[in-house]
């Protein structure tokens, strides 16, 4: 499970200062992401944060959904990219949910991605559950690179030709 450092504490504290206050949660407020599947088809809906505390059956149902697709193998999900997301929600005001291409990825599946493409990084953040690959149905694809950026919580590339945005928890950066 996810273990905050100092510095991602702190980093959160910034990132949350900076956004307007319609978007801020209270911490013991219910945080609730919503999923659909562009390879497997699944939704979820799901709170995996309420009353003050992630909830340990909710994240293991999103680690779940957000497996590999192609070999099913399973990894925590980072909360912090959780929460990245549901405050990516809630900048864009979006009513759908998050269009999901690509979360967990095992290293064999990067592996033969990376072998089909130049732009699958070796070290790719998404083998440590700290990336996911998304679009939402009712924002344009470059409002949601530019919530992304703006919100400043690690890497966003984007991706027009293929429809989507790559947001991560890792170093701010962009590509």
């Amino acid at each position: 499970m996810f273990q905050p450092t100092r510095r991602r504490f702190l980093a959160s504290l910034v990132g949350a200062a900076a956004l307007p206050t319609i978007v801020k949660a209270s911490a013991r407020e219910a945080r609730t992401l919503r999923f659909t599947h562009t390879h497997t088809g699944e939704r979820l809906a799901i709170d995996y944060f309420r009353d003050g505390d992630y909830d340990v059956e909710a994240l293991a149902e999103v680690n779940h959904y957000l497996r590999d697709f192609r070999t099913n193998d399973v990894h925590p999900i980072d909360t912090g990219l959780l929460d990245l997301l549901h405050t990516l929600a809630g900048v864009t005001a979006t009513t759908t949910p998050f269009q999901v291409i690509s979360a967990y990825r095992s290293p064999k599946t990067n592996a033969m991605l990376r072998q089909r493409s130049e732009g699958v990084a070796a070290g790719s953040l998404h083998m440590q559950g700290l990336a996911i690959d998304i679009r939402l149905a009712d924002v344009p694809l470059a409002k949601v690179r530019a919530a992304a950026l703006a919100l400043r919580g690690g890497g966003v590339g984007y991706y027009p030709a293929s429809q989507f945005v790559h947001v991560d928890v890792g170093r701010v950066r962009a590509w």
